[in-house]
């Protein structure tokens, strides 16, 4: 089977990773993949929530927000703040991507302090919760690697690279990477973020008005693996480009 844009149902879209992308933050990048388009970018505050001060809870804490920019859909998307409140499909995206970057991290080598991940969606084209965490994790690791280099930080606090990928039943067949239109037609469809090691974080699947077979769910598990281990890949690719140009 070919695809509406001629890739082949284990091929991903085209993925490219812009390091420093915003000036400001400790660590940025700008991932686009295919046409979707997320800013990923950490600050670091050197302070810890308060319910960790209350609970005599040890570490650091990852915390995310994303939004998707007014813009970045054709028809344009009001902004919370003139609703007064964050929609719930953001603050379950938000809730998955500081889940998925707490499980990269040793909290305790982090040390008392707040990393704060902030995914912007510029352009949305189906998979911009899989692409902020690909993108968080690069964006994550460059501020890693400042707060090292100012002596903020004595062991790395970093465990396994994690990356994520959409997946999904498109006629029948199992696809990997699903943009806006192959989402909006899928009988099911999954969010994958796993390790680079292989161990899985979190598994998102929902039959959309059908039921998916164990072999079915299988064979969209095989091409998830497939594709979070190439993301990995760019991911470490971007990383090293990123120690040479320092």
């Amino acid at each position: 089977m070919i695809r509406h844009d001629k890739r082949r149902p284990n091929q991903l879209r085209p993925v490219r990773i812009h390091p420093d992308y915003a000036q400001n933050a400790t660590g940025s990048v700008l991932i686009e993949q295919g046409n979707t388009q997320v800013i990923c970018a950490v600050t670091i505050e050197e302070t810890v929530p308060r319910w960790m001060k209350d609970q005599s809870v040890t570490g650091g804490w990852i915390t995310s927000e994303y939004s998707m920019l007014p813009y970045s859909t054709q028809e344009r998307k009001p902004r919370d703040s003139t609703r007064g409140k964050v929609d719930g499909r953001s603050t379950e995206i938000q809730r998955l991507i500081g889940r998925s970057l707490r499980a990269a991290v040793d909290l305790e080598k982090l040390g008392a302090r707040t990393v704060w991940v902030d995914c912007d969606v510029l352009r949305a084209d189906g998979g911009t919760r899989t692409a902020s965490i690909t993108g968080a994790c690069v964006a994550l690791a460059l501020a890693v690697r400042r707060l090292r280099e100012a002596g903020k930080l004595a062991d790395d606090p970093l465990l396994d690279p994690i990356a994520a990928v959409s997946v999904g039943l498109v006629n029948g067949v199992a696809l990997l990477d699903l943009d806006y239109e192959e989402d909006s037609q899928a009988a099911a469809d999954m969010n994958v973020v796993m390790t680079a090691k292989g161990a899985f974080i979190e598994v998102q699947g929902t039959g959309e008005e059908s039921t998916f077979s164990q072999e079915q769910l299988d064979r969209m598990l095989g091409l998830a693996k497939r594709g979070i281990r190439e993301l990995v890949r760019t991911q470490r690719q971007v990383l090293g480009r990123s120690v040479e140009a320092n």
